[in-house]
């Protein structure tokens, strides 16, 4: 009987897929008590029968759930396969607390705007760092990296890096009172077909519908709340979880939704904000000596605090950029949905189109489930929302003068945070060249190479140098680069995350409203751009100045920005690490590293 009733119910919520809410054809329902069976007859309209549906399919919905639980829906312990979960430790009768995105789909796929786009929320989704955070071959090579610089702290390290990477096994873990993995739930690949929402199948889909839509306002905006400190509810059973979204759904829609998904919608603006973004966009790490003891803290990264301190808090959410709004009604779901307006897509728009790209091209190793189109559609749209969007770039003079050829060239950053932001792996840089009459090259600065480097870039030539600011540069051996740069407690440049002390070098391009005078100390501008005049809020001025012979002109000017988000450095101190995950990271990236940064905006001028 309860199997019957829960076949009319999917039954009827899998007919209309793929379609409108004003164009569906669900039939009409006819079940009995005694038989449970369901004759679809015609199609509904969009008035009364759908409502007089939706009431019918809510009292079987309520019916079902006074049966109990469904097998596998009811504590961790009935949920999870035998050897997933660490033996010891664990707390009686917890409640599963997640579900795998595969239920949210079911209804939130095959969206289209009405200017025919494909906009569905659960594609859009699994093509983005937000689906694959678990899967990303980077962070797990930089996780075992920090695992074999500081054994003794395995544990800890795990514990911490799972939070935000593999949120829902994480935090069903510490539910539990054990601490989060990461390599016991690796690889990935093994577990992508899993029907039963284990901890290894919570972790592998990443940063998922479940945990974002859980996360509840207590704390949001206070340090309490970040790195990983989102409050999610651990009492409720499945059936009466609470999931949050921006919309009012009515009660009917509202059963049918906790029928196909075990949660209860719940409208509230906090899922909207920036606070939400930042539990986990914000993430300061603890430096660690020998012996795994904390001997200090760094601000590994503070998007959300420097979007705090610039003219955008007051205009643009972290949402406003990051998931841009369908502009038009549409319905959100493909089930009976109803018109919504400024639906905002979940494309999670980022800069990391280096990542993308590698997922797709090694996807069967790292058990990626987007389809190859969705991937490529993704980083072609994040390559596009940067060069549109991140920043401008202007040769403000140029001119000869006593034999030599002086230029100035203007950034502005169009980001509401630094630019680059987050990771400190990402740079940006100047390529800045000049050509005579002949289309010969006289000089040249930050030429991007095939292999990931940057001509002239000490960094990149000897991991324990890094190139500083400039406010002039007149030599090729100069590149101005945008970026982050760490050093240990002797003073050495580092990309320990764990090994960092602090930050020598912070001269990543400042948004507009942002005062370096007033800044607090985690988003501080740090080394020779402090002294910089030209570099202040919403930009920085660099002076190019080259000899030349006079009458090689005119000579051609140009001006390129260029950006990476793995910058070679960060990417072959993994090397010689003997172990899978970082030899494996460094293998992709010597096979890309061509294609591992793009060109932001760029300029040119013709000087006589």
């Amino acid at each position: 009987m309860r199997i019957r009733v829960l076949a009319v119910m999917i039954l009827a919520l899998t007919a209309g897929l793929g379609r409108s809410s004003s164009s569906r054809t669900f039939g009409e329902l006819h079940a009995s008590a005694g038989s449970g069976e369901a004759e679809i007859s015609r199609p509904l309209s969009s008035g009364p029968e759908i409502e007089s549906a939706i009431t019918w399919l809510a009292s079987a919905q309520a019916a079902v759930l006074e049966m109990g639980p469904v097998s596998g829906e009811g504590s961790v312990e009935e949920a999870s396969s035998e050897g997933d979960q660490p033996a010891g430790g664990l707390r009686a009768a917890v409640p599963q607390m997640f579900v795998t995105s595969d239920r949210c789909m079911a209804c939130h796929n095959n969206l289209t705007s009405p200017d025919g786009q494909d906009v569905s929320i659960g594609a859009d989704w699994r093509a983005s760092m937000m689906a694959n955070s678990a899967r990303d071959p980077y962070w797990q090579a930089a996780v075992r990296r920090e695992v074999l610089d500081h054994p003794m702290a395995q544990a800890a390290i795990e514990d911490e890096c799972s939070k935000c990477h593999m949120p829902m096994a994480r935090t069903q873990a510490h539910a539990q009172g054990v601490e989060g993995q990461i390599f016991a739930h690796l690889p990935v690949r093994q577990l992508a077909q899993q029907a039963q929402p284990s901890a290894a199948a919570l972790a592998a889909d990443g940063v998922s519908c479940a945990v974002c839509h859980q996360i509840r306002q207590d704390k949001l905006g206070t340090r309490e709340s970040m790195v990983g400190g989102f409050v999610i509810d651990q009492a409720a059973p499945m059936g009466q979880r609470e999931i949050f979204g921006p919309f009012e759904v009515d009660e009917g829609r509202r059963r049918i939704m906790n029928s196909a998904s075990r949660f209860l919608p719940v409208q509230s603006s906090h899922i909207q904000s920036s606070e939400l973004c930042a539990t986990c966009h914000t993430l300061y790490t603890h430096t660690l000596d020998e012996q795994g003891q904390v001997i200090g803290e760094l601000p590994e990264q503070v998007p959300y605090q420097e979007w705090l301190h610039s003219a955008y808090r007051k205009t643009k959410s972290c949402q406003s950029c990051h998931m841009p709004v369908v502009e038009e009604e549409m319905p959100i779901t493909s089930v009976w949905g109803q018109p919504r307006e400024h639906f905002s897509r979940h494309v999670f728009r980022g800069g990391n189109f280096f990542m993308m790209r590698m997922l797709n091209r090694y996807r069967d190793e790292l058990g990626v489930q987007a389809l190859p189109q969705e991937l490529d559609t993704a980083a072609r749209r994040t390559v596009e929302h940067l060069e549109t969007s991140a920043a401008r770039v202007e040769i403000a003079q140029a001119r000869l003068s006593q034999g030599r050829l002086e230029a100035t060239v203007r950034i502005e950053n169009l980001a509401g945070h630094k630019l680059p932001t987050a990771y400190p792996s990402r740079r940006v840089w100047i390529h800045f060249s000049v050509m005579d009459a002949q289309s010969q090259t006289v000089f040249e600065s930050g030429r991007f190479n095939a292999d990931g480097s940057i001509e002239g870039n000490d960094n990149d030539a000897n991991g324990g140098r890094y190139e500083p600011h400039y406010e002039r540069v007149d030599s090729p051996q100069q590149v101005q680069i945008y970026e982050a740069v760490m050093v240990d407690p002797q003073e050495r440049v580092t990309t320990g995350l764990l090994t960092a002390l602090r930050f020598i070098k912070d001269n990543r391009v400042l948004p507009d409203g942002f005062d370096k005078a007033t800044a607090g100390e985690d988003i501080s501008v740090k080394g020779a751009a402090a002294d910089d005049q030209d570099f202040q809020g919403g930009g920085d001025e660099v002076l190019y100045s080259i000899p030349v012979n006079a009458g090689g002109g005119p000579f051609s000017v140009r001006a390129q920005l260029w950006y990476q988000p793995i910058a070679y450095r960060w990417a072959h101190n993994l090397s010689g690490r003997q172990s899978m995950e970082t030899e494996r990271f460094v293998a992709y990236y010597k096979s890309m590293s061509d294609t591992s940064a793009t060109v932001l905006a760029r300029a040119s001028a013709e000087v006589r």
